[in-house]
């Protein structure tokens, strides 16, 4: 696709029902640092397949650096905070209490003082940023701000507040496809934000998948933006998303592993990006971390479709093989890090390859090592995280005595604690 096509979400293949089609930005090079802005979309602007479509269209340079200002501080003024580089650093107490050297041990990225407590937020501001610049080009078909079509994601949590606290920065509506069990909290927290939230049951007799999937997949072919976290149903979330490995990478100390918390699958898929292509890497003389995909035990699709595409010839061929890889797991059951819980991990492809290229693996862990995690997470370092925020950790947990006590380990806390005050 031409970057200078405007809402464009997804492959234009994907029609109907067959929706097994998948857009990735085009990989960008990064210097070794970002320029001195503490805004990632600032500091990395000019790497951003965004900033891409809004020069190839017509937006001069200061103009395209005052929208971003424009739009955080907006933003800023509904969140509390607009967007920074989160820091990435070793945690000195929790390296130690996991038995690592001073050579080693384990670099935390905390994203929980981010816009929105979590990372989400990351994904859907080239999202954003794409809109705001169609509109402002006079690229979109509706002429005021009472013609905008709705926005709408799926999600009961992180995400959804990501979506529902930028939609309101610019004053956009915004429906929220949301389960039956969805948490009391999130959901007054979503309405105050001005959410139109709709409950979506679960058929017992109805197709295998998640029904707030299909609700918001209906609501984007009546028309709505689909403002989704995930890579497959909006291609603009994994441009933002690429901003924390672009981070990473930026650090001083280059690591050997990084683990990654897998729901939907666009976290892992965006920082794989951005750590795949550092310049100051090859001046090193390393390459991309080996990256891990975590999934819980109660809900693994990733680490089957891994397994499978083994067996069918590679990651590599394992796009033509998306039935017989990926598909809904069922039943899915219960774990603390309920935010990982996703019956299909749908940017699965980026991530097996990802995982393949660097020599790295999918890791299923048990219900303990998620708790033991937090538990180590928040003893020893003074971050809030969540259990789903921490469950990256659970997988070096899972498979820490195949790991030497001077490797480096990297970890992305991606998410609060709902008891972190606010």
């Amino acid at each position: 696709m031409d970057i200078a096509e405007a809402l464009v979400w997804r492959c234009p293949n994907a029609t109907g029902d067959d929706l097994q089609h998948a857009l990735q930005p085009v990989p960008s090079p990064v210097p070794s640092q970002p320029t001195g802005d503490r805004n990632p979309y600032l500091a990395f602007r000019e790497h951003l397949a965004w900033d891409g479509f809004a020069a190839s269209n017509g937006l001069h340079d200061d103009a395209r650096a005052a929208l971003v200002a424009e739009l955080d501080a907006r933003i800023a003024t509904v969140a509390g905070t607009g967007f920074i580089i989160t820091p990435f650093g070793r945690a000195d107490a929790l390296s130690d209490a996991l038995g690592f050297a001073s050579s080693g041990g384990i670099w935390v990225k905390d994203e929980t003082g981010n816009v929105a407590r979590s990372h989400k937020a990351r994904h859907l501001m080239t999202v954003l940023l794409h809109l705001v610049t169609a509109e402002l080009l006079g690229l979109a078909p509706w002429r005021s701000d009472d013609e905008r079509p709705s926005l709408a994601i799926a999600s009961c949590g992180n995400a959804a507040i990501a979506a529902a606290t930028l939609a309101l920065a610019v004053n956009w509506p915004l429906q929220v496809f949301v389960p039956t069990w969805a948490n009391d909290a999130v959901l007054t927290r979503l309405r105050a934000l001005d959410a139109d939230v709709v409950v979506c049951p679960r058929n017992p007799g109805g197709p295998p998948g998640d029904p707030c999937v299909r609700r918001f997949r209906q609501a984007v072919d009546g028309g709505a933006v689909p403002f989704s976290v995930q890579g497959t149903e909006n291609v603009w979330c994994l441009d933002g998303g690429r901003t924390i490995g672009w981070e990473m990478v930026a650090a001083p100390d280059a690591c050997d592993r990084v683990f990654v918390q897998v729901g939907g699958g666009a976290l892992a898929a965006s920082v794989a990006a951005g750590l795949g292509s550092g310049a100051h890497r090859a001046s090193k003389g390393t390459g991309a971390p080996q990256l891990h995909a975590v999934q819980t035990a109660s809900c693994a699709p990733l680490e089957r479709a891994w397994q499978r595409a083994g067996a069918l010839g590679g990651p590599a061929l394992a796009a033509q093989h998306w039935d017989e890889c990926m598909w809904p797991w069922m039943p899915v059951g219960e774990s603390a890090a309920d935010g990982i819980l996703d019956d299909e991990t749908y940017d699965w492809l980026p991530v097996l390859a990802a995982m393949a290229a660097t020599g790295g693996t999918p890791v299923v862990v048990v219900e303990a090592d998620v708790i033991r995690a937090h538990d180590l997470a928040r003893a020893h370092t003074a971050i809030p995280v969540s259990p789903t925020g921490s469950a990256g950790l659970a997988g070096l947990l899972a498979i820490r005595d195949q790991i030497d006590q001077h490797e480096r380990i990297a970890v992305i806390f991606s998410g609060a604690a709902a008891d972190r005050p606010t």
